[in-house]
């Protein structure tokens, strides 16, 4: 396993100006005990992290000084700097909210102070005019009204000036930007710099009390010129297709906003703003600051976005719950879907369409609390019967194959409130599922979407929908056969998640009324014959598509809801198994079988393989898996008796003589895929071999007296790590025999694969690590030989995993020092290299390579040696000996060439003498392929 190293938390540290800075050190104390001492010490830190620690100190510090009812001048002058330092943090910085939650908590006496330090450096901040320091600014603005005591009061007392600063910075900032046409770059700056500009104006309303319900009598005071001037340029902003569409949906927010909070008398809003939807607006009835402020939006001539967000900021800025708003508001509720109907039609652009789904979703999330407390004419426009409702569901059935997941998404949440709003608009408010099946919408909805093709993904998130409304017993009822026509179209990848998502939600909701309604432990029988037979009917005479899908997707799905099924399964398996075994072509019943055994073995539903067979299947059942004519059958019994949930779960006797058993039989696979998966499966055993080794060391060691957990674990733990290196030794001894002289290539190849891989898991021990086992320890010179010999085989695969394999063996081995075979190696190689057949010059390379890596080459290269060993000097010893091997072979190769070659070619190759280490000695073996040698 793999320890993430944890990551450190990065906070800039606070600072301070150089005049705050010297005010501090003037009124710090001798004894370092004042709030002046303590701010000095914070400040002088260069580690934001060490600061959080002083800056929760100090209302703890403030609180001595309340008791002995002082504020002195010192104090005053620190709630000072402390308002500085908090604006002067940026918003995302952790020390600000440390700071501001530090501040909450100041002592009552101190309040009067520290709003009069906060107002007044917040006032020099909002004087600011350099427009690059805007969005400072507005942050802090934002942060102030943030769970912020100190920062709200200080809004509010410089009201006026916020709002003027907010219409000031948004009208510079879209002069900046549009001198910047064209800079891409400095445009997406100041644009987030609008959006941010106008949340915060959105902010400010919805917080500041005095703003949501500002009364237009007060038409001259500054104020409400700001107010009603925000409101213009959130209407420019809102019809201005040139900004991002993230500035107009805001902007369409903010502009129903203040609409809400500058109309009067209230309960006239939603006529004003249906007026405004329809592009009816009456400009001679309505207010002059609202015709002044929103002209643009008063005529005929309205784009599509401005009404579409228009819509949006009616959904999201409108209470529509317990029927606030009246008749008037339910009238608004159905001309905004309308609008967004007559929407629907005339958008095209892909962003937009995102948008309308979100508020078409949205809408239907609306009519919902409306529904709650409505008057009976709503609910009339809103049952599953109205044109509404008919509308929603042909903008459900046209963009439910949309290509933007989002978008679909939205359409089953559009789906799901339809039903919900049908629910809510019947005379009976609280039916039964059984009722609301029977319900004429409910019932031809739920047929006509059973009447569609299987191809369309749309059906199966309507119907699951549905399950969650109405049941799965009344789906069952209009379609018994529902389990098997979803299965039967797993075969198509693209359908796959949408059928099993559609299963599992119908099975689980199954399985709960079936509980609900059974008395005795006789409803598993019909649960099992709705839900697990069509699955193993699938599994015994489905596609190869159909099976590797289902047993991916469904299988670990309906194990995890009732694990219990296994042993069902495993008994109709089993029995039609005895009666047909499968084919070469076909994987029958008892390919079923271990797919389902290997499956629930890999999700934790059996704590180990010997449970496997001695409770549910027999030991020869699963070595006929493993030797069975179809090779996935083998595939998925080896990946039961390897595969597990829990890495250090130890491998019992029964499991290592079948995975002996199977690598008899098992090594000549003419597929390179199937090989691939028998060695990854067998590296998978090894990892739990060598991990579980660990654990029964550690219990060894601590001679644990606890109860055990298995049958194995009874004995000693010196038993199981003796088995272990028993079954381990045993395994090399096959491998090896697999090597004889004549071997096929998938022979070799798999067997190489995996000694490699037992290599590579059962490293030589380092320090006081111990290992169950070694690879070396195992290797005689016999079987050195074999290694060897492997490199003379014609396929290049074979020699590249033998040359791996006597890598990965220590240097120390005792194979590896005997000078005279390796003289012999090295001549072997040098003659394979002037072989006019190119697989003799790879055997060539490989050859050299290998002894590259030794400390022991010929002595009549002594003499070359004495000059290289001066040139290597001090440096890494073992990459030394490499590099001195390297070019020693180098130069050997060279002498050889023939003194007609011309001068280039030569060249070239010595050359190659930079190339890093190995690659060297392959690349001029190579070239010489190409080369006339004596």
């Amino acid at each position: 396993m793999v320890v993430k190293k944890k990551k450190e938390i990065q906070v800039t540290a606070l600072t301070v100006c150089h005049q705050d800075l010297e005010t501090l050190r003037t009124l710090a104390d001798v004894e370092r005990e004042n709030l002046a001492s303590l701010l000095l010490h914070c400040v002088q830190l260069t580690d934001g992290v060490s600061q959080i620690r002083y800056v929760k100190q100090i209302v703890p510090l403030l609180e001595k000084a309340d008791k002995n009812g002082m504020c002195d001048p010192t104090i005053r002058s620190c709630l000072d700097i402390l308002a500085g330092i908090y604006l002067s943090l940026s918003i995302k910085n952790p020390l600000k909210k440390v700071l501001a939650s530090s501040l909450n908590c100041l002592p009552e006496f101190f309040l009067t102070e520290a709003i009069q330090s906060f107002t007044s450096r917040l006032q020099k901040e909002l004087n600011t005019t350099d427009l690059y320091s805007y969005r400072k600014v507005i942050d802090n603005i934002s942060s102030c009204m943030e769970n912020f005591k100190l920062g709200i009061t200080s809004v509010n007392n410089l009201l006026e000036n916020v709002l003027y600063f907010l219409q000031k910075s948004l009208i510079e900032i879209t002069e900046e930007n549009r001198k910047f046409a064209g800079n891409h770059i400095v445009q997406t700056q100041l644009m987030n710099d609008l959006l941010v500009g106008i949340r915060v104006s959105v902010m400010l309303v919805q917080k500041v009390q005095g703003l949501q319900r500002i009364n237009s009598n007060i038409s001259s005071s500054p104020t409400w010129q700001s107010m009603c001037e925000l409101l213009s340029i959130f209407t420019k902003f809102l019809s201005d297709d040139d900004l991002l569409r993230t500035i107009q949906s805001t902007s369409g927010l903010a502009v129903i906003l203040f609409i809400k909070a500058m109309f009067h008398p209230p309960e006239k809003i939603p006529d004003l703003i249906s007026s405004l939807l329809l592009c009816s607006v009456d400009c001679t009835s309505a207010p002059e600051w609202f015709v002044h402020s929103c002209r643009s939006l008063c005529c005929a001539d309205v784009s599509e976005s401005a009404l579409l967000f228009l819509c949006q900021g009616t959904l999201t800025m409108l209470d529509w719950q317990d029927g606030r708003m009246g008749p008037s508001g339910e009238a608004l509720l159905v001309n905004t879907v309308h609008v967004l109907f007559t929407l629907s039609s005339q958008i095209k652009e892909s962003t937009l369409e995102m948008f309308l789904s979100r508020i078409l979703a949205s809408w239907t999330s609306s009519a919902i609390h409306a529904l709650e407390s409505s008057s009976p004419s709503l609910k009339d426009s809103l049952n599953g019967n109205s044109s509404i409702a008919r509308r929603l569901l042909e903008y459900v059935y046209t963009h439910w194959e949309h290509p933007l997941d989002a978008l679909r998404h939205q359409t089953k949440i559009i789906f799901r409130n339809i039903l919900q709003m049908h629910q809510l608009t019947v005379a009976e408010s609280k039916l039964e599922k059984s009722d609301l099946a029977a319900d004429h919408f409910i019932f031809e909805l739920t047929e006509s979407l059973l009447q569609l093709e299987w191809h369309i993904k749309g059906k199966y998130i309507c119907l699951g929908c549905l399950v969650d409304c109405i049941g799965t017993e009344h789906i069952l009822a209009l379609a018994k056969t529902i389990p098997s026509q979803i299965l039967e179209v797993m075969g198509d990848q693209s359908l796959v998640p949408y059928a099993s998502d559609l299963l599992e939600a119908m099975f689980k909701n199954h399985k709960t009324h079936l509980k609900s309604q059974a008395v005795d432990g006789t409803w598993i029988d019909q649960w099992h014959e709705t839900w697990v037979s069509p699955l193993l009917h699938i599994l015994c005479e489905g596609s190869l598509d159909q099976k590797s899908y289902v047993i991916d997707y469904y299988l670990p799905k309906l194990l995890n809801c009732n694990p219990e099924s296994l042993s069902y399964m495993v008994k109709i398996l089993q029995t039609s198994a005895d009666a047909k075994n499968g084919s070469s072509h076909s994987r029958g019943a008892l390919g079923a079988l271990m797919a389902c055994l290997r499956t629930a073995r890999a999700h934790g539903h059996l704590q180990s393989a010997t449970d496997a067979w001695r409770n549910l299947v027999s030991s020869a059942k699963i070595k006929q898996g493993l030797i069975h004519q179809h090779c996935q059958v083998r595939i998925d019994t080896l990946g039961l008796l390897c595969e597990s949930n829990r890495s250090t779960e130890i491998v019992s006797i029964e499991e290592m003589q079948c995975i002996q058993f199977f690598i008899t039989y098992n090594l000549n696979s003419q597929s390179p895929g199937v090989r691939q998966q028998i060695c990854s499966l067998l590296k998978k055993l090894f990892c739990r071999i060598q991990e579980s080794s660990q654990v029964l060391y550690k219990l060894e060691q601590n001679k644990s007296k606890q109860e055990p957990d298995n049958e194995l674990t009874k004995h000693h733990p010196s038993v199981s790590l003796h088995q272990y290196k028993n079954f381990m030794s045993s395994i090399c001894n096959s491998l090896f025999e697999a090597l004889f002289p004549g071997s096929s290539y998938p022979t070799r190849f798999s067997a190489l694969t995996i000694l490699g891989s037992i290599a590579e898991v059962f490293p030589v021990p380092e320090g006081q690590v111990q290992t169950v086992y070694q690879l070396s320890h195992d290797i005689d010179v016999g079987r050195f030989q074999t290694l060897m010999e492997c490199f003379t085989s014609t396929f290049e695969p074979v020699k590249l995993l033998a040359f791996d394999l006597l890598m990965k063996l220590p240097k120390t081995h005792i194979q590896f020092q005997d000078s005279e075979k390796l003289q012999g190696l090295f001549q072997a190689a040098l003659a394979l290299s002037t072989s006019t057949k190119p697989y003799d010059c790879v055997t060539a390379s490989y050859l050299l390579n290998f002894l590259i890596g030794q400390n022991a080459l010929p002595s009549s290269l002594s003499a070359y040696l004495k000059a290289q060993q001066a040139a290597c000097g001090n440096g890494d010893k073992s990459a030394a000996v490499v590099e001195r091997n390297t070019l020693m072979v180098i130069k050997c190769l060279l002498e050889n060439l023939e003194e007609e070659v011309c001068q280039a070619e030569k060249s070239l190759l010595q050359a190659a003498a930079s190339f890093p280490m190995y690659g060297r000695v392959h690349c001029i073996t190579r070239a010489l392929q190409k080369l006339p040698l004596k």
